[in-house]
């Protein structure tokens, strides 16, 4: 019989408080809006975060996995499972490169077809996120631009191992 948990559970499990889970929310809700307006105008298979590539192969032409990797800004590994599931849902097609090692991306004539609509979306979607950052009394690309300065300062990683020295529990900080 599984119990409801009790209140000092709670406060025993880190995971019941997170400053990040309301962003997360936020990008996961608005990424599931524009999944709905794909949806609605039949690209129901269309993941949001497949866009960026179908409109950048569309613009600029067929490109390595390392050359697009490079050009969205994404590490080779995570672009390449990337286009391992587009290229599965349609809207990639891969060849061999010019060296053997490497793999040329192409849009399917699917992707071609929607690229367009795709890139029109984008601009869109990028004026309604202007718009209500205009209603913000803080937006949030300034809030990352000071998130950054600060990381810049003192890294992420830097700050995350003191707090993991100070606190002792964690292993390198017993050693």
């Amino acid at each position: 019989m599984n119990e409801e948990p009790r209140p000092a559970d709670l406060a025993d499990d880190p995971t019941e408080r997170s400053v990040w889970r309301p962003v997360h929310r936020l990008l996961s809700g608005m990424d599931d809006e524009i999944a709905r307006v794909y949806a609605e105008n039949g690209m129901a298979d269309l993941k949001p975060n497949w866009v960026l590539e179908i409109i950048r192969l569309h613009v600029r032409g067929p490109m390595t996995i390392a050359e697009l990797a490079r050009s969205v800004d994404r590490t080779h590994s995570a672009l390449s499972q990337k286009v391992a599931a587009m290229r599965a849902a349609g809207w990639l097609d891969t060849e061999p490169g010019h060296d053997g090692r490497s793999k040329r991306v192409t849009l399917t004539p699917k992707a071609e077809r929607v690229a367009p609509l795709l890139a029109a979306e984008w601009r869109v979607t990028e004026a309604v996120v202007a718009e209500i950052e205009d209603e913000l009394p803080y937006p949030l690309t300034r809030v990352a631009a000071d998130m950054a300065a600060l990381l810049a300062r003192k890294s992420f990683h830097d700050r995350i191992t003191e707090k993991l020295a100070a606190d002792g529990t964690w292993p390198a900080a017993r050693g």
